[in-house]
């Protein structure tokens, strides 16, 4: 005999379960997992934000007895509102949004092939519904105040941190065995930082110290003469900033313009990974307030780099090209370049976002794209022609974009080749980081 379920008995049982299972996985009104870079100080201070936006009462940001762990509590709409964050790793948020405990995963780095994966019957993790780039961040190299040194460059760095250069006298210091300081296996940060500097081509070496937490990291490189160590800008404290350079690219440092843009060798995006379609209402709701003006305030004032668009003083000094000087006498550099997801057009989630902060940063100035300039840039090609045809396409690609979204008509635009490059050439990484476009501002 089949028994047969009608009514809500049949809804429940037909995939409602589902849903009251996953309900019943988060107590809280927000769960946010993963990056210890976001769950530290960012996240908590972004929900705080966004109850007082909501004019939520009573908003305390509290510890809890598990380190690296933190509760948001407030009133809100007369009612208790309670956010849990749990900063123990990128990849743990990942885990966290596929079993129901958390509503997003906060990651220091894209999310992986594997971790798409694991969530692709619920979500599209690569689909502007359900990443979101928080804020930008930039991996700074640390030392001790009194180290003489100034600059690196990437293989040299990679170098150090394999083990394979282990005393500062080889790099002019003291006749002094270097101290290895690095994040744990779990962190957003060391992915970043071993795809970024040590790729396939070194491995960390055995000595170096790990840590869970960034602030530790940067305070015992602080104490140590010997030290070495890398962690989020938000975490140098009293340690002493490197300049990095990238190939033939000029040594920079993650100063403000060189993280917002990404042209600082080992800038980093920080994300928030959703369900997207199947968010709860104030997931969505919260998501939305930290893409706004009010929440990119709060990220600048945690220390990180906010996405609101500003004109700046560009610092790269003796290394732009005469030339792209006198193109630009006239213009301000805007703290944001556009990339592509793929090929040489397809504008990536980011910049998709990119294209609306730029219209609202025109209408605050009472401007229009009478007032911009577009400049694309490709990476190194067989000859120059090439080089220039592809920046010029890139630089028309976010014309027609701003021109058919956001109705910005920018007559000024042109390409600058694969000249000013601002990291190595070749492969994925030379096209991603060397294709881009940048945003010039002239006041009338």
């Amino acid at each position: 005999m089949q028994t047969v379920f009608s009514g809500p008995l049949a809804r429940l049982i037909g995939g409602g379960l589902l849903g009251l299972l996953a309900a019943c996985a988060h107590a809280n009104d927000l769960e946010i997992h993963g990056s210890n870079t976001i769950g530290a100080e960012l996240a908590p201070a972004l929900v705080a934000g966004y109850l007082k936006e909501r004019n939520a009462a009573s908003i305390r940001i509290q510890e809890t007895r598990r380190e690296n762990e933190k509760r948001v509590t407030a009133s809100l709409s007369g009612k208790p509102f309670e956010a849990r964050i749990e900063a123990h790793g990128s990849s743990t948020g990942f885990t966290g949004l596929n079993g129901g405990s958390a509503q997003i995963a906060a990651a220091s780095r894209p999310a992986k092939d594997k971790e798409v994966a694991l969530l692709a019957s619920r979500a599209d993790l690569r689909s502007p519904q359900s990443e979101h780039v928080v804020a930008i961040d930039g991996l700074a190299i640390l030392v001790h105040p009194d180290n003489a040194l100034s600059q690196l460059d990437k293989t040299t760095l990679a170098q150090i941190f394999a083990g394979q250069i282990s005393n500062w006298q080889v790099l002019g210091g003291p006749d002094r065995p270097i101290h290895v300081y690095a994040r744990d296996d779990r962190s957003g940060t060391w992915d970043t930082f071993r795809h970024l500097v040590l790729g396939s081509d070194y491995s960390l070496t055995d000595s170096a110290r790990r840590y869970e937490s960034n602030d530790q990291l940067s305070d015992d490189v602080s104490q140590d003469p010997a030290g070495i160590g890398f962690a989020g800008l938000a975490s140098v404290r009293d340690s002493k900033v490197l300049a990095i350079a990238d190939g033939g690219s000029a040594a920079l440092l993650p100063s403000r313009l060189n993280v917002a843009t990404e042209d600082y060798p080992l800038s980093r995006r920080l994300f928030m990974y959703s369900l997207g379609a199947d968010d709860t209402p104030v997931t969505a709701d919260f998501l939305d307030f930290v893409q706004s003006r009010k929440g990119q305030e709060i990220v600048q004032q945690t220390g990180y780099i906010s996405q609101n668009i500003q004109a700046v003083e560009d610092d790269r000094g003796d290394s732009v090209p005469a030339t792209l000087n006198s193109l630009t006498r006239d213009y301000q550099r805007l703290s944001v370049n556009f990339r592509f997801a793929e090929g040489r057009t397809k504008l990536d989630n980011k910049a998709q976002r990119d294209l609306d902060r730029l219209k609202r940063f025109l209408q605050s100035h009472h401007a229009d794209g009478r007032d911009l300039m577009l400049i694309g840039y490709a990476d190194k090609q067989s000859n120059e022609l090439r080089a220039q045809m592809i920046s010029e396409l890139r630089a028309l690609s976010v014309k027609k974009a701003l021109r058919k979204e956001q109705d910005i008509n920018v007559e000024a635009y042109t390409g600058y080749g694969h000249y000013a490059p601002v990291g190595s050439s070749g492969g994925e990484a030379g096209a991603n980081r060397n294709g881009r476009v940048e945003v010039w501002f002239r006041q009338r």
